[in-house]
């Protein structure tokens, strides 16, 4: 669970024993957010190269980006231990409740609250709030220390019920809710299909890669050295590819964020209120209910994301590229990369506070090459 030996048993020192990479993250996400920012906007051509490198609506540089981010975390799962993770009650049932019932509830009455006037950019939001993470989420846990089997289980909970009811539920909060409520009504058009194909490629692919890995390797060389040798190789690659999938986003929507400032406020005023809500509240509901930190921080972390790459998908399919729909899914990751950047600290700094029974030795500063304990 740290970069090395001497950080496990000197964790007071652990900020000095970090990687250059690992000690400076929230730099290297924000240059990665400028960096985009400042292609998509100033290099001719650049985004508009990228964006038409794509198979069936799928950005092909995205999907790079996302697997070889996701590879890393979800190989170094114990896969064995899964069946533990499904029938743990507490954690099963606190999670699907806080993403398919109060997630969705919290992000229609923020936006509603917040944008009562902005119809588009209110549509755009309760569609991000129906797409529950499956991707960045892996990563976000992985950082704040948190559980990798859980955290591997519940995304794959959250992609069969993404699936099933995402449609549902968009049909749901902008027609049969605002009904009730005597409030314009809106409509969505997304076939199940569409879902599942996000589903399949940004987690099925690496879940599945993944798996092979512990499973052969393992029965190939054992275990020893599929954590102490393999593991610590290949790392440091959820970081490079969270870094390249960062630039590619920021760079594809660089011309809308950098052109409309003052509707990216707007937008993220209620994104800002969102993570903060799902987070503290999933926190400490899973404190309350007697879930250790590792657990606890997993379940915080997978309420508060969202599956933005989803959520861009279905606005654009339903209401056009360069609608305000549209446009508040691509301020999704904008505001949700530093904001959950910043809960991963938070997180680890309230791990010995609110969760006495923590693991002491665990760093106090996220790091992209943990070993499997």
């Amino acid at each position: 669970m740290s970069t090395g030996a001497a950080t496990r048993t000197e964790p007071a020192h652990v900020g000095a024993r970090l990687s250059f990479l690992d000690r400076y993250l929230p730099l290297w996400i924000g240059a990665a957010m400028l960096a985009g920012l400042l292609a998509g906007r100033w290099i001719p051509g650049f985004a508009s190269a990228i964006s038409a490198i794509e198979v069936d609506g799928v950005s092909l540089p995205i999907a790079l980006g996302l697997l070889v981010m996701m590879y890393p975390p979800l190989a170094k799962v114990r896969y064995d231990r899964m069946s533990a993770i499904a029938t743990d009650r507490r954690l099963m049932t606190l999670s699907l409740a806080l993403n398919w019932v109060l997630g969705p509830a919290v992000m229609f009455t923020l936006a509603w609250l917040l944008l009562p006037y902005l119809p588009e950019y209110r549509t755009g939001l309760i569609i991000v709030g129906l797409a529950r993470c499956i991707a960045m989420v892996i990563v976000w846990n992985d950082l704040a220390c948190g559980d990798r089997e859980a955290a591997a289980f519940l995304v794959a909970l959250n992609s069969i019920f993404q699936v099933v009811m995402f449609a549902v539920l968009g049909w749901f909060y902008l027609s049969v809710l605002p009904g009730w409520l005597g409030l314009p009504q809106d409509g969505l058009d997304i076939s199940m299909w569409q879902i599942a194909k996000s589903v399949l490629i940004f987690l099925g692919i690496p879940l599945l890669a993944g798996y092979l890995s512990r499973r052969l390797l393992e029965a190939r060389r054992g275990r020893p050295w599929y954590e102490q040798s393999f593991l610590p190789r290949i790392s440091p690659f959820a970081l490079y590819g969270l870094l390249f999938t960062i630039v590619i986003l920021f760079a594809l929507q660089g011309r809308q964020i950098t052109d409309r400032p003052a509707d990216v406020a707007r937008i993220a005023l209620p994104l800002l209120a969102y993570f903060a809500i799902m987070w503290v509240g999933s926190l400490v509901a899973a404190r309350a209910v007697g879930l250790r930190y590792e657990k606890a921080a997993t379940v915080a972390f997978t309420a508060a994301g969202n599956n933005f790459e989803l959520a861009i998908a279905v606005a654009i399919a339903t209401f056009g590229a360069a609608s305000g729909q549209a446009l508040a899914g691509v301020v999704g990751p904008l505001i949700e990369v530093p904001a959950l950047v910043g809960l991963v600290y938070v997180s680890l700094w309230l791990r010995r506070r609110l969760f006495p029974d923590a693991d002491p030795t665990v760093p106090a500063t996220p790091s992209s090459d943990r070993s499997t304990p």
